[in-house]
C-alpha cells in the first residue's frame, strides 16, 4: 500500500533546484524565513557525489531546514524520511531528521517527539545516510509517534553542536513505506495507528473507537501492550487481543460483533475480571441475549457479585443467558461464611421481623436465621439500621419474645443478591464447581424466571442455590445435577442442601440430586416437582433418612408426579406458616402426589415416605391425592409409608375431607394403607354389634369417619342358622384411636361382610 500512489498524495519535497523559498531555517510555517538569499547557504548544480545539492555554514545552535509546503500525515500512514549529507569544512556538526508537528487549523501540536535521533559528523567527505519514520501509531521502528491530533508536518533537518562548520545536503526524500507494516494491516486495523499508546496510563479509549469506525469491514487488531481505557468503548468490528485492557468498574467494552467470553479473557487477561465485564456487557449490549462461555473453565479466587459487576443496573427484566462452561471455585479466604450473633425481639403480630436487632449493622443481607423457634431456610431479606429492624423471608414457629440468633452469611460463586429485581434469566450448560469450597448460587431479592438448565452444581458447602425473598417466582430447574460434598457423611451429619423456593410456580424437572441433607426446601404454593430423581442414604444399619423435599405450605396446590424418590422422604409442614386460618385458609390442602418410586434400604423400622408435621393444632387434611406409586423397602421391612410427625402437634383427624389414597403397591412395607380402605370381616360368633378393625391401615393412623358401602359376603344368620335379610347401621370412629367402626344389627347374628371405610367425608 503507497498512499502516494492511490490517493494522489505528494510526499517526495521539490529539490533544492527548484528554488531554496520553499526552504525554511524556522519551522517551515507560513511566514517563517527560508533560505533565500541567504549568506550562509547556495544551491551547488555539480557535486562529485550528489547531481545538486544544498550547501549550508552552520551559524545557529540548532541551524534548522525545514520544508515549507505541508506533508499530511494520515491515520495508518507511515513515512520516512531519509537524508544524505556530508562534512566539507569548519567544525563538525552533529545531524538529525526533524519536523514540526501541525494540527487542522496549522497551530503547533506539543508534547510530541518531533526529532529522530542525532549522528555526528567525522571526517570530510563521508557521506552519512540518516532516516526516521514517522506516523500516527507506536509501532515498532517509528521514531516519531504523532497520533491522532496532528494533521500535516514540515520536514527537514537540525544541526548543532559547534557553529562554523560547512556540509552539503542532498535533495531530501519523504517516502510512503506503510508497506513494511503490511504483515499485521491488510486484514486489520491497529489501534495505534489511531493514537493508541498501549502503555497503561494513557486513555485509549477514543483510539479504540477511531480504528473501529475505520475498519469497514476488517478487524481490530490490538498489539501487546497495556491500554487504559478510561471510557466506555463499543466496538462493532471483530477484535484481535495480543494486548491487555484496563478499565473502571463503570466503563463497559462492548464487543458487539465477537460477543463471547474467550474474546473477554483475550482482552482482560484475568479470567476473573473478563467473566464480570462480559456479563456487564450483556445486560448493556442489546445486540446480543447470550454470553456463550465457549467451553472455558473460570478459576474463581472470590464471590462474584453479579450487581457490582454491572454498577449502573440494580434491577433487570429482559431475558438474557450464560451457557457452555465452568466455574470453579479455588481456595481462599474470600469464601469463608461470615457469622454474627446478635440478641432481637420477635412477635407473631408481624411474623417477618426482628425488631430492636443488637449489632444489626453487621448483619449482612442473605444471612441464614438461626435460633430457638426458627424453622428451616429462614433469611435476612431486608436491613433497617436506623430502625434496628430486620426483615425474614418467612416467619418464625416460635420465637415469641427477645432471644439470641445466629445469622450466617454463606459465600457463593454467584452472588445475584445485590440486585432489587432480576428476572428471565438462564444458566444453560454452565458447571457450577463449588470443591467443598462456597455455595453455587443466590437468587436476587425479587424476580421472575430464573431458570437453570442442563447445569451441574458440584459439591456446594453450603447450598446449591439460595432464594432469600422472592428471586425464585416461577423458578425453573430443568435437567440438572445436583452433587454434594457431603456423600462421604452419615445422614445425621449432613447440612447442605440442594435448592430452596419462598415464592410460587417453582418447577423442578428431571434433575438429579445426590446426598444432600434435603434436595428442595419450597415455601410457596403452586410447585410441579416431576421426574426428578433424588436419593440420600448410607451405609447405616437401621440408618436415619431426612426429607428430600419439604413443602412448608399448609395450601400447597402442589404436585408430584414420576420422580425416584431414594432412601428419603417428602415432608408436609407449615413451619413457615403456623397459625390456622379456617375462615380464608384451607390447612393441610391441594397436594398430588402420584406415580412415584419410592424405595429405601437399611432404614429404621419406622421411617416412612409420606410425613406430615404440623406445627399447632388443629390442622386437618383437606385434599390430598396419593395414588399409582410404588413403596418398597429392601434390606428390611418398615411399618408403614406415611405417618405424622406429632413432635409439636398432631392433626385434627375429625376434619379430614378429599383424601384418596388408592392405586399404590407396598413391598415389604407393613401396612398396605388405602382410602377408601376395603375391609373384609368375619363374624363367626353372633353378636348384635360387630366390631371393624382397620388394622393400621387407614392412612395416617387416622379416624374411621365414614363407610361408602357395606356388602355380604355369605349369608347373615341367627344362632340358630335362621337367614336374616336386614341392614345394620353404623357407629363411626369407634375405640380409643376412633379408626374402628360397629355394626349394629336388630339381634345377634353371624357371618361376613365387606365394607369401605374412609377417613374423609
Amino acid at each position: 500500500m503507497n498512499k502516494a500512489i492511490t490517493e494522489g498524495l505528494v510526499l517526495m519535497p521539490a529539490p533544492f533546484a527548484a528554488g531554496l523559498d520553499l526552504w525554511s531555517s524556522g519551522n517551515g510555517t507560513p511566514g517563517s524565513d527560508t533560505y533565500e538569499d541567504a549568506l550562509n547557504a547556495a544551491y551547488v548544480a555539480a557535486d562529485q557525489d550528489f547531481d545538486g545539492c544544498l550547501e549550508l555554514q552552520k551559524i545557529d545552535t540548532v541551524q534548522k531546514l525545514r520544508y515549507m509546503t505541508e506533508t499530511p500525515i494520515l491515520p495508518g500512514c507511515y513515512l520516512r524520511i531519509t537524508v544524505r549529507i556530508k562534512a566539507i569544512s569548519g567544525n563538525f556538526p552533529t545531524v538529525r531528521i526533524a519536523g514540526w508537528a501541525g494540527d487542522r487549523g496549522g497551530d503547533h501540536v506539543g508534547g510530541l517527539t518531533e526529532t529522530a535521533a542525532e549522528v555526528a559528523l567525522t571526517s570530510y567527505g563521508e557521506i552519512v545516510e540518516l532516516s526516521a519514520i514517522v506516523g500516527t501509531g507506536n509501532r515498532g521502528g517509528v521514531d516519531m509517534v504523532w497520533g491522532m491530533a496532528v494533521d500535516h508536518g514540515h520536514f527537514g533537518l537540525d544541526l548543532t553542536g559547534a557553529n562554523g562548520g560547512v556540509v552539503r545536503i542532498d535533495d531530501i526524500e519523504i517516502v510512503d513505506i506503510t508497506g513494511v507494516f503490511l504483515r499485521d494491516m491488510l486484514s486489520q486495523v491497529d489501534v495505534r495507528d489511531y493514537g493508541a499508546l498501549g502503555d497503561g496510563i494513557t486513555d485509549d479509549s477514543a483510539a479504540f473507537e477511531a480504528a473501529d469506525a475505520a475498519a469497514d469491514g476488517r478487524r481490530v487488531f490490538v498489539p501487546e501492550g497495556s491500554y487504559w481505557l478510561g471510557e466506555t468503548v463499543t466496538l462493532d468490528s471483530e477484535v484481535v487481543f495480543e494486548g491487555r485492557v484496563t478499565m473502571p468498574t463503570e466503563a463497559m467494552l462492548l464487543l458487539t460483533k465477537d460477543f463471547d467470553l474467550p474474546r473477554y479473557v483475550a482482552a482482560f487477561g484475568s479470567e476473573e475480571i473478563a467473566f464480570r465485564k462480559a456479563f456487564q456487557a450483556l445486560l448493556n449490549n442489546s445486540d446480543h441475549e447470550s454470553l456463550d462461555m465457549g467451553g472455558r473453565k473460570i478459576t474463581v479466587t472470590g464471590p462474584i457479585d453479579m450487581q457490582a459487576a454491572v454498577p449502573n443496573k440494580t434491577a433487570y427484566s429482559t431475558r438474557r443467558v450464560i451457557r457452555n462452561g465452568q466455574l470453579e471455585a479455588v481456595e481462599s479466604a474470600a469464601w469463608d461464611t461470615e457469622v454474627v450473633t446478635s440478641r432481637a425481639t420477635y412477635a407473631t403480630e408481624d411474623p417477618k421481623r426482628l425488631t430492636d436487632v443488637d449489632n444489626v449493622a453487621n448483619i449482612p443481607i442473605g444471612a441464614l436465621v438461626e435460633g430457638n423457634g426458627v424453622g428451616r431456610e429462614v433469611y435476612v431479606t431486608d436491613r433497617r439500621v436506623g430502625a434496628g429492624e430486620l426483615t425474614l423471608s418467612g416467619p418464625l414457629y416460635d420465637a415469641a419474645g427477645r432471644q439470641s440468633y445466629t445469622f450466617r452469611s454463606f459465600k457463593y460463586l454467584l452472588d445475584f443478591s445485590g440486585f432489587t429485581n432480576f428476572s428471565k434469566f438462564s444458566l444453560s450448560d454452565v458447571e457450577l464447581q463449588c470443591e467443598g469450597l462456597c455455595s453455587a448460587i443466590r437468587l436476587a431479592q425479587t424476580g421472575t424466571t430464573f431458570h437453570l438448565r442442563d447445569c451441574f452444581i458440584s459439591r456446594p458447602k453450603d447450598r446449591g442455590i439460595t432464594s432469600i425473598a422472592t428471586g425464585c417466582q416461577g423458578m425453573l430447574i430443568d435437567r440438572c445435577n445436583f452433587l454434594s460434598a457431603e456423600g462421604s457423611l452419615t445422614v445425621e451429619e449432613r447440612s447442605s442442601i440442594a435448592l430452596n423456593a419462598n415464592a410460587n410456580d417453582v418447577k423442578l424437572r428431571h434433575n438429579r440430586a445426590e446426598k444432600f441433607r434435603h434436595f428442595a426446601f419450597l415455601a410457596g404454593s403452586n410447585n410441579v416437582v416431576i421426574g426428578n430423581h433424588f436419593f440420600q442414604g448410607d451405609g447405616e444399619a437401621d440408618g436415619v433418612r431426612t426429607a428430600g423435599i419439604i413443602f412448608a405450605q399448609t395450601y400447597c396446590s402442589s404436585t408430584l408426579v414420576g420422580n425416584y424418590v431414594d432412601n428419603c422422604h417428602i415432608e408436609w409442614t407449615n413451619e413457615q406458616d403456623q397459625i390456622p386460618d379456617f375462615v380464608s385458609g384451607y390447612s393441610f390442602s391441594a397436594m398430588n402426589i402420584t406415580d412415584n418410586i419410592f424405595l429405601s434400604g437399611r432404614v429404621a423400622s419406622w421411617f416412612s415416605y409420606l410425613v406430615v408435621k404440623p406445627y399447632g393444632a388443629g390442622h386437618f387434611l383437606n385434599g390430598m391425592n396419593v395414588s399409582g406409586n410404588m413403596f418398597r423397602s429392601i434390606n428390611g421391612s418398615i411399618d408403614r409409608a406415611e405417618r405424622v410427625d406429632d413432635s409439636f402437634a398432631t392433626l385434627d383427624f375429625s376434619k379430614t375431607k378429599n383424601v384418596t389414597f388408592a392405586g399404590n403397591s407396598f413391598h415389604a412395607v407393613n401396612a398396605q394403607v388405602m382410602n377408601p380402605l376395603r375391609v373384609r370381616h368375619n363374624q363367626p360368633s353372633v353378636a348384635s354389634s360387630w366390631t371393624i378393625d382397620p388394622e393400621g391401615e387407614l392412612p395416617f393412623g387416622a379416624e374411621a369417619r365414614g363407610v361408602d358401602s357395606i356388602v355380604a359376603l355369605d349369608h347373615i344368620r341367627t344362632s340358630g342358622s335362621t337367614e336374616v335379610f336386614e341392614m345394620p347401621y353404623v357407629l363411626l370412629r369407634q375405640g380409643s384411636d376412633k379408626d374402628k367402626v360397629k355394626l349394629v344389627w336388630s339381634q345377634a347374628l353371624r357371618g361376613e361382610v365387606a365394607l369401605s371405610l374412609r377417613i374423609d367425608t
